[in-house]
Parts: structure tokens; sequence; C-alpha cells
């Protein structure tokens, strides 16, 4: 509860001066300016270097964010792609006619229920699903592509593979059946793994936080000691001495997350560009793209962000209290 109404009693309207500079702050209307009647001086709280770490983590921990859901929701529409579709491969080796063997294998797929779109690929498409590897050359010819046929599956109604392979194998000679069970397997281990990493990153975000403002509240208290022994001398309970500094921490706390953020949500705007300009080639832009779709946050990730500065301010505010309160028993 205590938490709550530092939230609800901090003067929202100073932190706009807080974030601009000194000279530009001072032009703001009186009701945007920091009150004047605060027992424990910004200045020897809210020092520059301070604001500055915390919004470099904070910056640190938005990318991190930012890139692990961007890679989820690349996987997630991939995953849904591959699932909606499988794949008929042919055997061109010891096949006298395989225009015809593509045009009976397909005719048999329309047939089969689940079904809903047979698309048989020539060899020229078959033969540019390796040009990123192997190049455009005309050795491509040469050799025994095998022949590809993509099958569209109603995903609502989805048909029996095993009934679908046992016929094809009992009809055609020559035919395997993909229905891309490997790579969805492999795509949700990588969104794991890299989830996983995310995690760990913004743990070390987090603990790298929590140091430097455990640090920062026991320099404060050192340098503000005479100012909190008259507070004891007055009459002041340790809560209300905790409240000052954790005003100063909660603010702190939401103009360097703010900082931090809007310098990742540039970042992430400018990101398809950077793609672009250090792609490095058709074929690696192309795989890059493949692993961050198209390096865009939508609504949903910039909301992260902003969950993330929240996030940043409870730590510095929470951080603080904890550092007062253990720095308050020791004066005692």
């Amino acid at each position: 509860m205590s938490f709550l109404s530092d939230i609800k009693d901090y003067p929202w309207t100073s932190l706009l001066a807080g974030i601009l500079p000194s000279r530009i702050a001072a032009r703001l209307p009186e009701r945007f300016q920091a009150p004047s009647s605060q027992i424990v001086p910004p200045a020897s709280v809210a020092g520059r270097a301070l604001t500055v770490v915390i919004a470099i983590m904070t910056f640190l921990a938005c990318l991190t964010a930012g890139g692990v859901y961007m890679v989820h929701q690349s996987a997630s529409a991939w995953v849904d792609d591959i699932a909606s579709e499988i794949t008929i491969e042919l055997n061109p080796l010891n096949t006298a006619d395989v225009e015809k063997k593509m045009t009976l294998v397909a005719l048999f797929l329309a047939k089969q229920p689940g079904v809903t779109r047979v698309t048989p690929m020539s060899a020229d498409d078959s033969a540019k699903l390796l040009e990123p590897w192997l190049g455009s050359t005309a050795a491509l010819s040469a050799l025994p592509v095998p022949r590809l046929i993509a099958v569209e599956i109603d995903r609502s109604n989805p048909p029996d593979m095993k009934v679908i392979e046992s016929a094809l194998n009992q009809n055609f000679e020559g035919v395997t059946l993909d229905d891309h069970r490997r790579w969805q397997s492999e795509i949700k281990t990588i969104t794991r793994s890299t989830a996983l990493g995310g995690i760990v990153v913004l743990g070390l975000v987090a603990a790298a936080t929590v140091a430097v403002i455990i640090s920062a509240t026991r320099s404060a208290m050192a340098t503000n000691r005479g100012i909190i022994e008259v507070l004891h001398f007055v009459g002041a309970n340790d809560r209300f001495i905790s409240s000052e500094f954790e005003r100063h921490f909660l603010g702190l706390g939401v103009r360097a997350g703010l900082a931090g953020a809007l310098a990742a949500a540039v970042t992430f705007l400018l990101l398809p560009f950077l793609l672009h300009l250090l792609g490095g080639g058709a074929v690696t832009e192309a795989e890059t793209r493949r692993l961050l779709g198209t390096g865009e946050l939508d609504i949903w990730g910039y909301l992260l962000l902003v969950v993330i500065v929240v996030v940043v301010a409870a730590l510095c505010t929470i951080t603080s209290r904890l550092g007062v309160f253990r720095v308050l028993k020791s004066y005692a």
C-alpha cells in the first residue's frame, strides 16, 4: 500500500522538468517545476551519472525484450505457415515421364479430404529454390533436382497424414510426403532458447540495476546523515524518512526508464533500414528477415517497452525502500 501511495502522491508534473535540460526546464510553467519543499535535496540523490546508468540498463532491457518479442512473433507466423502446408517430393530418377506423374499425383491429392489446394511446381521453380545456396547456373538443369508439389490443408479439418502417405506409397513409386513437423519442432526449440536467453539477460540487467540503486541509496544516506539525524530528533519515523528517498528514486526510475525506452523505440523504428543497410547480400538479408520478420515492432511490442519502464520505476522504488530501512537500522 505504501508503494501505491507513493505513486499517487508523487508530483508527476515535475517529471518533465527532470527529463529536459535545466535551461529548457527553467522556462516551463510553474506547475511543471519541481517542488522546492523537499526535505532531501534532489541533487544529492538523483545524480546525472545514476540516471544515465539506469537509462542504459533500461535501453538494454528494452532491446532484449523487443528482440525476443520479434523473434517469437516471426517464429509463430512461420510455424502457422508451415502447419498449413505439406510438401510432396517426387524423385526424378527412374521415372520415364515426370510431368505425367506430377499430374497424376496432383489429381490424387486434390481428391483427398482436408486438402484445399494443390500446386505442382515446375522444374524452374524447384531450381529457383536452390539458387540462394548454389547460385544461378546452367548446371542446375543437369542435376536430378526433385520435383515438388505444394499442398495447402484445411487447418480446421486437417487430413490424416498417415493415410495420405500410405496411399501415395501404394499407388506411386518414389514419392515422399513431408509434413514439416521436424521444422516446427526446431523452430519452437529455437524460440524457447531465444526466450530463455532473453530472460537471463533481463535478470542480469535487473540485478545490475538493483546493485546500482543500493549503492546510490547508501551514498545518499551517508551524504544526508545530518538531515536524517535532525529528522529523528524532531520525531520523524523511519517510514517518513524512507518515503522522501522513495519519491526521489521513483522519479529517477521513470525519467531514466523513459529515456532508455525512447532510445530503444527509435532503434526499432530504424531497424528495417539498418537490416537493409547491413544485410550483407540477398541471402543474409532474407535469412535475417525470416528470423526477425520485417524488423518492426507492432503496438503490443511498444506497449511491452512501456511495461519495462514501469518495472524499472518499481524496481528503483522498492530497492531504495529496502536499502533505506537497512541503513536506518544500522543508524539505530
